[in-house]
């Protein structure tokens, strides 16, 4: 559920007092879209067949920032070293959905607090403020791009409101907002994540309410649905997904079921990679392929390729080597998928409560966000479990 809009300030946010901090646990949010699904050992197995001998040990982790609430869910690190983190309205209402996040856990809106700003004085104007963003992402110029599914709750979107927004990240100012039609993004889609192809001026999204990619041209705005019908973005409905040894069912004893989250893009942009975050699958597909628009579904999804068992992961992010690193939520894990298929576990740490989003900076650091989606109260028949902070981490890349 939703709670009352909270007052704004245009100025950075400090942590708050341990008193409102039991306030705002109480009202802890849940994750993506979420339908829920069934049985599987995948992830143990996944977990047997890792390299032990990479795992570096919960002292590669270096702790950037953490805050009580609310839960956020994305990271992204600019060219200049400011840290980007999106707060969506599932749950908790965000003062800043969007924010830049400092080393002392201060937040400050971004870009600005207008849009930051969403209740009933700006419901006409969905384009010009952040209603639920789920993603923060900066491309390989630098440009910071900002996925809004305007579905608060987790519910039907609102009305003229999913959007991808470009920002200049020297001026801070709006530059681009795309918005997508109903035909693109139903009621019921929920934009999950994004890439951007900074060559060909292509972005490429996964809708995981529903299940899709969306491929948007961004010099003219237009944007379309590939592979919806296809399993490679579909919830595995034989897999019963655990966190922390916690099952991920909701109160109804419905199994989580999530479709096309994670997603990752080639450094020559020639490869797309995915997968459902109710999966054990990694899949890719050459990016030529999603761009043709003359060719059918059909036809796209006969070029998809299946990489083989990975563990369920909510992120994707990939190296210049093509090293793919998945956000390991069932064993509190960071791993990676080598190009010849090795699946290696970079870090086991407890404090990986919900390993959830990736950035990776040009000088190859790796940060990684907490989400605790586990112990929110949608997979605890009501009731906040979440007992630490949401964190940022971050690591240098291994060898």
């Amino acid at each position: 559920m939703l709670f009352p809009a909270l007052p704004s300030a245009a100025g950075p946010l400090r942590v708050a007092t341990f008193a409102s901090l039991l306030a705002l646990l109480a009202a802890q949010g849940c994750s993506s879209p979420s339908q829920p699904t069934s049985p599987t050992d995948a992830a143990s197995a996944t977990g047997a067949a890792a390299d032990s001998s990479a795992n570096k040990g919960s002292s590669a982790l270096q702790l950037v920032a953490e805050l009580r609430g609310p839960q956020f869910v994305g990271v992204a690190v600019t060219h200049d070293g400011r840290v980007l983190a999106d707060f969506p309205r599932w749950d908790y209402n965000p003062v800043y959905p969007i924010a830049l996040v400092g080393s002392d856990n201060s937040v400050k809106p971004y870009p600005d607090a207008s849009w930051c700003m969403w209740n009933d004085s700006v419901k006409n104007e969905p384009q010009k403020h952040w209603i639920c963003p789920q993603s923060v992402h900066v491309d390989q110029k630098g440009t910071i791009w900002v996925l809004d599914p305007a579905a608060p709750g987790l519910k039907y979107t609102v009305v003229g409101g999913p959007k991808l927004v470009k920002i200049d990240p020297k001026t801070n100012k709006v530059v681009q907002t795309i918005s997508f039609p109903e035909s693109v993004v139903p009621r019921k889609a929920y934009l999950n994540d994004v890439r951007i192809d900074t060559q060909r001026n292509i972005a490429y999204i996964t809708e995981s309410g529903i299940g899709s990619l969306i491929v948007v041209d961004l010099a003219s705005g237009k944007a379309r649905k590939a592979l919806s019908n296809h399993p490679s973005v579909k919830a595995d409905k034989s897999l019963q997904l655990k966190a922390d040894g916690h099952l991920m069912v909701d109160a109804k004893g419905k199994p989580m079921q999530l479709n096309a989250d994670g997603i990752a893009l080639s450094r020559d942009f020639q490869y797309l990679y995915y997968m459902p975050l109710t999966s054990h699958k990694l899949y890719r597909i050459k990016t030529e392929a999603l761009r043709n628009a003359a060719l059918s579904d059909a036809q796209v999804g006969q070029q998809v390729e299946d990489l083989g068992t990975v563990p369920a992961s909510d992120g994707l992010e990939i190296d210049a080597s093509n090293n793919v690193y998945l956000t390991s939520f069932e064993t509190n894990s960071l791993v990676r998928r080598t190009p010849a298929g090795k699946i290696e576990t970079l870090v086991q740490d407890k404090r990986l409560q919900w390993p959830d989003t990736y950035s990776l900076t040009p000088n190859n650091e790796l940060y990684v966000t907490t989400s605790a989606i586990h112990k929110t109260p949608n997979w605890n028949k009501g009731v906040s479990m979440q007992d630490q902070p949401f964190h940022i981490f971050k690591m240098a890349l291994p060898k």
